[in-house]
């Protein structure tokens, strides 16, 4: 049978969002561990961060498994978009995994977007200067959209605590959403291949019997 290589490709699109939704919940779980000790403020979310990392118990594996959690969730939803690609999975029938899977990998990448000035470091200063400087270029709303995401003036608490809030509760819970929304839209779907490929199995076989007994009833007799 020519099944096989869309199964597989379907059981590993399927396989790939059990792991996002995985490091969904890792990353969640982590997030809420590191927030009872940050401080979303100017200064103070650098020295949290730190005494979280160096004093608090098993404080640094945590900050690093919810980093780890956040950029693999990135590279294994692209990798899944890549996957129901190959599988020819872009049928009409399979729009809510697709709508959900790019959704989810679009939260992610602002999640980690919005994750960069959390840290209050030189790096993610800069970074995310530059960048409201692109955003605030286009035309129409880019200002307005720049002046949101930093309370109005500079790079101050008030953008912190902007980001931490759309950081931690608006795309988190996104991404969450739209991990459970696809893992489940991709295993309905699944079930549903596997219920097209039984029957079109059984239609072949009927034609095979079919053209069996013609030729059967067709044979010259021997008498």
């Amino acid at each position: 049978m020519n099944f096989q290589p869309n199964f597989v490709l379907r059981r590993t699109a399927t396989i790939l969002s059990v792991a996002t939704i995985t490091l969904a919940f890792i990353a969640a779980i982590s997030g809420i561990l590191i927030g009872f000790n940050y401080e979303p403020t100017a200064g103070n979310a650098y020295r949290s961060l730190a005494k979280i990392i160096n004093e608090i118990p098993n404080g640094g594996f945590i900050y690093s498994l919810h980093n780890l959690a956040g950029n693999g969730i990135i590279v294994v939803a692209l990798i899944q978009l890549v996957v129901m690609f190959l599988g020819r999975q872009f049928r009409s029938s399979w729009l809510t995994a697709w709508i959900s899977g790019i959704l989810l990998t679009l939260s992610t990448i602002g999640l980690g977007w919005t994750a960069m000035i959390l840290g209050w470091n030189q790096l993610g200063y800069w970074r995310l200067k530059v960048e409201l400087g692109t955003i605030a270029s286009i035309p129409l709303i880019g200002e307005t959209v720049a002046n949101v995401l930093t309370g109005g003036g500079g790079i101050n608490t008030t953008t912190i605590i902007r980001f931490y809030t759309i950081h931690s509760y608006v795309l988190s819970l996104a991404a969450i959403a739209f991990a459970i929304i696809h893992l489940v839209a991709l295993i309905i779907q699944e079930q549903e291949s596997k219920l097209s490929v039984r029957q079109l199995e059984k239609l072949i076989a009927t034609i095979k019997l079919e053209k069996q007994t013609t030729a059967a009833e067709n044979a010259p007799s021997n008498i």
